[in-house]
């Protein structure tokens, strides 16, 4: 069974701006891989880079976010494409879970199948969240999804996040694909007790 996700804590990278689609997050050009595993280093990769592969100012190119692991950003995120490499190449570049205004309801969904929480706080919140890390960027966020919680420094913010992303991830039924991996023997009983179903291997 895949890990409860009850508390999600790291440092924070904020990235500012509305409407961040998910060719921006993953530009499209590096979808053509068989699986996954690599995704992460191309992670905003035009916005990270120029066209000599030179870094360009970004968030997390910034040398005091680079062991940023709670990505803050603001209204739409994750709009567009509804293509799932992009919250992918997110996990695989070391992000554990999500700040937001909102999120494009087919990012945030895909973001819970991975175990990426996407938590909602109101835009005043987000902007202070935003200004502390900047200032202060080794500060641990902690994001407590039994609570509704996030808490940073001597503040603390009510959260909201889908109730059933909510309920997979704190009771660790995210990952469908190995729920039926360790239900294989059941899986196999069931289906040859089926009389449409023989041999079942």
């Amino acid at each position: 069974m895949p890990n409860k996700i009850e508390i999600a804590e790291g440092k924070g990278i904020p990235l500012p701006g509305n409407d961040i689609d998910t060719d921006r997050i993953i530009p499209a050009r590096f979808m053509k891989c068989v699986t996954f595993e690599g995704l992460g280093k191309y992670a905003f990769y035009d916005e990270r880079f120029d066209e000599q592969k030179k870094p360009k100012k970004h968030p997390m190119n910034e040398k005091k976010f680079l062991k940023g692991s709670i990505l803050i950003v603001n209204k739409n995120f994750g709009c567009g494409s509804s293509r799932e490499h992009a919250p992918q190449s997110l996990l695989r570049s070391g992000i554990k879970a999500i700040i937001g205004e909102s999120f494009a309801e087919i990012f945030a969904s895909n973001c819970a199948v991975m175990g990426i929480p996407t938590v909602t706080a109101p835009y005043d919140a987000i902007e202070n969240l935003m200004m502390f890390v900047e200032e202060k960027p080794d500060t641990v966020i902690k994001i407590d999804l039994i609570n509704n919680i996030v808490q940073y420094g001597d503040f603390s913010l009510n959260i909201e996040i889908n109730d059933a992303s909510r309920y997979s991830l704190i009771n660790g039924l995210w990952d469908s694909t190995a729920e039926l991996l360790q239900s294989r023997s059941l899986i196999e009983k069931k289906a040859n007790s089926l009389p449409y179903v023989k041999g079942f291997k």
